[in-house]
């Protein structure tokens, strides 16, 4: 696949991969946006308007 190369272990085993960023930076980026997004699925939450009301009662 153009862009992409393999890394292989010893054992000719896929170990890592180089991605051309000119070739699938944008890809890339939604992709690890995607990892980023499904790590944060187990962090604590609260309702925006929560946060809203914290942050303007912090102006005051």
């Amino acid at each position: 696949m153009k862009g992409i190369q393999y890394i292989t272990d010893d054992n000719g085993e896929k170990s890592a991969v180089v991605i051309d960023i000119k070739t699938y930076g944008e890809q890339l980026e939604d992709f690890l946006d995607g990892l980023e997004a499904q790590q944060r699925l187990s962090e604590p939450q609260e309702e925006y308007r929560v946060v809203m009301e914290r942050i303007i009662a912090s102006k005051k």
